[in-house]
């Protein structure tokens, strides 16, 4: 048996073709093609087309009429529900069972529909209704239809922070929820199984919903009018600085250039304490641990774009799901053509042999 690594760190469980984070060059391909080649030039859903059909002239299809059963407002609470849900209403076969079209058929329905699923459950969460399908008919591109479906209207500096954003997270190899969903994909269950289960993992703030952290700690530094000050406090601490390194990349995370360059473009309400804090927190960061690359990551512009979109921050990890049916559909469909199950070992750390006696029963 091999050695044992905590979290899995290091290990290789898949070859993928989807996507290639460069971990010394700082840059990000989805099948061989540079995200900066991509934002502001596709828009998300054909970046979908990309990642799931190898095709930037395929699109993720557009919803088809649905009614959610309830919504809470609680947007990653109400995705997981409503994808687990679709299974059943649209009765979609096992993956062991469907063929690969049909298995791309159903990831397209169910990556359509999550998107509407998040901007429903946003206006139930502001108190008022989701706008028509009448309505939501006259926006052009997936980011603007899901403003239009939440908020009855779409700011055009909103859906290019939005689509933006969606396309810079749309993939990145075998993260948590990735995993789970190739996990799911590997028993055979339906794509809304895979798909929920992947939503489930990118609820946890270790994994999906750290930018919403980001916004109330500039907020800190703002009122403080003093980054040097709130950082060296923070530290001093142990307080953690969010949105500062990676575990995959040592140079410059390719998502963050292109989130910054779009919070300028846009005017972001928070971008120059943003700068200001980031130059503080980086040298403080190389001083404390001169031998880590520590660089801004997703995590940080991430928080700043999305505000300019007026995003709160409890919605976050649904944004984040949102632009993730993309990976995750693209991973499924790769997972199914292995058909393999995955079934790792574990190492047994426990008592040893031992009688009832020994334990007071």
């Amino acid at each position: 048996m091999s050695d044992f690594k905590p979290g899995l760190e290091g290990v290789v469980a898949v070859e993928t073709e989807i996507a290639e984070p460069d971990r010394e060059g700082g840059s990000l391909r989805y099948r061989g093609i540079d995200i900066e080649e991509l934002v502001g030039h596709y828009p998300y859903e054909n970046v979908w087309g990309l990642l799931v059909d190898d095709d930037l002239g395929s699109k993720m299809p557009d919803p088809e009429p649905y009614e959610p059963a309830r919504l809470t407002g609680n947007a990653p609470a109400d995705l997981q529900a409503e994808t687990a849900r679709l299974a059943g209403e649209w009765k979609l076969g096992k993956l062991n069972e469907i063929s690969d079209d049909q298995a791309r058929e159903d990831l397209g329905r169910l990556s359509a529909q999550m998107m509407g699923i998040v901007a429903r459950s946003a206006a139930v969460a502001d108190g008022r209704e989701p706008a028509s399908d009448e309505v939501v008919g006259q926006g052009k591109t997936v980011a603007e239809k899901f403003l239009l479906r939440w908020r009855g209207e779409a700011d055009p500096r909103h859906v290019k922070a939005i689509d933006t954003y969606w396309i810079c997270t749309a993939e990145h190899g075998l993260n948590a929820s990735t995993f789970t969903a190739r996990i799911v994909a590997s028993t055979g269950a339906d794509c809304g199984a895979a798909l929920s289960s992947a939503v489930g993992a990118l609820t946890g703030p270790l994994h999906g919903g750290a930018p919403a952290y980001v916004k109330p700690m500039l907020e800190e530094v703002a009122k403080l009018g003093d980054p040097t000050r709130w950082v060296s406090e923070a530290l001093a601490s142990g307080k953690r600085i969010m949105g500062f390194g990676h575990r995959i990349y040592r140079a410059e995370d390719p998502r963050s250039r292109l989130l910054k360059r779009t919070a300028r473009e846009l005017g972001a309400p928070n971008v120059e304490v943003a700068e200001e804090l980031e130059q503080v927190a980086l040298e403080a960061l190389q001083e404390r641990s001169p031998d880590r690359v520590l660089a801004t990551n997703v995590e940080y512009y991430s928080a700043i774009v999305l505000d300019v979109a007026e995003i709160p921050p409890p919605l976050v990890p649904a944004m984040f799901a949102c632009s993730r049916v993309a990976g995750w559909s693209a991973h499924v469909l790769e997972q199914k053509r292995t058909g393999r199950l995955f079934r790792p070992s574990a190492r047994y750390v426990g008592p040893s042999e031992r009688s009832l006696t020994a334990v007071g029963a």
